[in-house]
C-alpha cells in the first residue's frame, strides 16, 4: 500500500491510504459478514481510509439511512479497530422522513441539524470524534457562513478532525474556504466528487441542479486543486459502476460525447501493455495524476477488491500517461 498526508494542520492532519474503501452498500445491498470481509482484507493489505454517510444507504429500506455507519461501527468493536482507520462521513443529505428521497427533503446543513447528525455519526460508529466530516450536499435553505461556522465550532470542540465538501459548485467550496479564512475557522480540506478517466459532461441538468451536473469533477473543480496545494480531491465512482467493462453497464447520456471513444480505445491499448485490467489503468491513472485523487472503490466481493488493491503497484510510464491524455 502507498500513502499520502491529508489536511495541513498538524493537530488534525492524517496519512491515509492512496486507496479509499467505500462503505456506502454495507448493511444493504451487502450483508454484515460480506462488509466484515471486505473491510478485514482492506485493512489487512494496509487500507486505512473507509468512507460512508448518514444517508447510506436509505433507498433500499424506505430508512433515513445510518444502515452502512452501523455496520462500521459494528465491525469496529468486534475488531478491536482504532485510530489506525481512517473513518470519514458525511451529513447534510439524509431525508427527514423515511420512505421520503433526499432531493425534496433532505435534512440540510443548518447549525442544529450539523450537530444532531453529528451525534447519531458518532454513536452509530462507535467514536467519540470523527476523522472526517463532509457536508453532502448544497443546502439553499441555509447561508453558507452558517455552515461554516458550526464545521468550525466542531473542529473547536474535538468533535471533529477534518473538514470536506462534497458535490457543492466550485464558487460555493470557495465562498465558504473565504468566509472560513476571514473569520480564522478550519475550512474545507477534501472534496469528494465523481471523477474518473473518462469526461463526465457537464451540461445536463441533474436532480440536485437545473443548471448542470452537480458533483462532478469539472475544469473549475481541477484547476482549484491544482492552485489550492492544501486540497485533496476524493474521487467517487472512479470505475463508472462497472461501466468500463461491463456490457449489462453500458455508460449513460453523461459519456456521450465526442471524446468517449478514443479515450477508452488508449486506455485499452494501455491496458494491453500492461498486462493489467482497464479498471486498475484507471486507478492507476487517477492515484500517479498531475492532479492526483484518492479513487474511492466500492467492492461487493473480495476478488473485486483485490482487483483495486493490485492497482496501488501499477506504475504507468511517461509516455503511457502522454497518450491517455491527449487521447480526445
Amino acid at each position: 500500500m502507498k500513502y499520502r498526508t491529508i489536511g495541513t494542520d498538524p493537530a488534525n492532519r492524517l496519512e491515509v491510504s492512496v486507496l479509499s474503501l467505500g462503505a456506502m452498500l454495507f448493511g444493504t445491498a451487502t450483508d454484515e459478514r460480506t462488509a466484515f470481509a471486505l473491510l478485514d482484507r482492506y485493512v489487512e493489505a494496509g487500507g486505512t481510509f473507509v468512507d460512508t454517510s448518514n444517508t447510506y444507504a436509505y433507498w433500499f429500506h424506505d430508512t433515513v439511512g445510518g444502515e452502512s455507519e452501523t455496520v462500521l461501527g459494528n465491525w469496529r468493536r468486534s475488531r478491536g479497530v482504532g485510530d489506525e482507520v481512517v473513518v470519514a462521513t458525511k451529513v447534510g443529505a439524509a431525508p427527514r422522513k423515511a420512505g421520503t428521497g433526499f432531493v425534496d427533503n433532505r435534512e440540510g446543513l443548518s447549525g442544529p441539524t450539523i450537530r444532531a447528525a453529528v451525534e447519531g455519526s458518532r454513536k452509530r460508529l462507535g467514536l467519540d470524534r470523527l476523522p472526517v466530516l463532509y457536508a453532502h450536499v448544497p443546502d439553499p435553505e441555509t447561508e453558507l457562513a452558517e455552515t461554516v461556522r458550526e464545521f468550525g465550532a466542531l473542529v473547536g470542540e474535538g468533535t471533529v478532525g477534518l473538514l470536506g465538501v462534497s458535490n457543492h459548485w466550485a464558487w460555493q467550496v470557495e465562498r465558504c474556504r473565504a468566509i472560513a479564512r476571514a473569520e480564522g475557522l478550519p475550512g474545507y480540506e477534501l472534496l469528494q466528487y465523481q471523477h474518473s478517466y473518462l469526461r463526465h459532461r457537464t451540461d445536463l441538468p441533474s436532480p440536485l441542479s437545473p443548471d448542470g451536473e452537480l458533483g462532478t469533477a469539472d475544469g473549475n473543480l481541477l484547476s482549484m486543486v491544482r492552485a489550492e496545494r492544501d486540497l485533496t480531491l476524493v474521487a467517487y465512482s472512479p470505475l463508472l459502476s462497472g461501466g468500463y467493462v461491463r456490457e449489462d453497464k453500458p455508460l449513460g447520456p453523461g459519456h456521450d460525447h465526442g471524446s468517449r471513444d478514443a479515450r477508452l480505445a488508449a486506455l485499452r491499448e494501455v491496458a494491453k501493455e500492461t498486462g493489467a485490467t482497464v479498471n486498475q489503468v484507471v486507478l492507476a491513472w487517477l492515484i500517479g495524476a498531475e492532479v492526483p485523487a484518492i479513487p474511492l472503490v466500492g467492492a461487493s466481493s473480495v476478488a473485486q477488491l483485490e482487483e483495486s488493491l493490485a492497482a496501488v503497484d501499477l506504475e504507468l510510464t511517461e509516455d503511457q500517461r502522454a497518450r491517455l491524455a491527449a487521447a480526445g
